[in-house]
């Protein structure tokens, strides 16, 4: 028997606790995922925003405690990226902000139609309005942090809530004390797209 990759108990932790989630939209984003998909092989990259994975596995939501742990573990063992630099959002934002893709078109598992993984932002971070062809879902794993959408003012969104941007709609996300950790969904557009930002 094979022993089973860091990435691929990742894999089979994430899909886990999206099956908690079985409303709309969410579920139909889920819908259209195979899950049988192809491992790619890929240099893990470290990020200085990782450090704050053990505030997060204090502080997740006790639903998602057991893929929390496992993540903030084996994080050395992951492909983390960004996509802004400095010059985009200042030092701040980049020392305390980052991804990691687990499937889609340049992450540890290759999937065409759906990306998903995990963004990260420290305490006392904006991401500013921007938008992208994909449609997007997040579900936060920690409370704290609020989020805006369209010309609407930021509202503190929960641990567990589903929070769903159409297509080409502004969204924003500011951190408050707390970082915060969120799953996040791709579909119906360039998966590798980089966010427009509003000016």
């Amino acid at each position: 028997m094979m022993a089973t990759t860091i990435p691929q108990t990742l894999l089979q932790l994430f899909r886990e606790h999206l099956g908690a989630f079985p409303a709309e939209p969410l579920a139909s984003f889920v819908s259209e995922i195979s899950w049988d998909m192809a491992a790619r092989a890929v240099e893990p990259g470290t990020l200085a925003c990782l450090g704050y994975l053990d505030r997060v596995a204090e502080i997740a939501r006790p639903e998602a405690l057991r893929l929390v742990r496992f993540l903030a573990e084996h994080r050395q063992a992951l492909l983390w990226q960004q996509t802004y630099t400095a010059a985009d959002f200042g030092q701040h934002f980049v020392d305390s902000y980052g991804w990691l893709e687990l499937f889609g078109t340049r992450g540890h598992f290759a999937n065409e139609n759906v990306a998903a993984g995990f963004l990260i932002l420290g305490p006392e971070v904006v991401y500013p309005d921007h938008h992208h062809v994909a449609e997007e879902i997040y579900v936060p794993l920690t409370g704290g942090a609020e989020w805006r959408k369209e010309a609407s003012g930021y509202l503190p969104r929960g641990a567990g809530e589903v929070i769903h941007h159409p297509s080409n709609v502004n969204h924003a996300m500011r951190t408050r004390a707390e970082p915060l950790l969120a799953l996040y969904l791709w579909r119906g557009g360039p998966l590798a797209q980089k966010p427009v930002v509003s000016n």
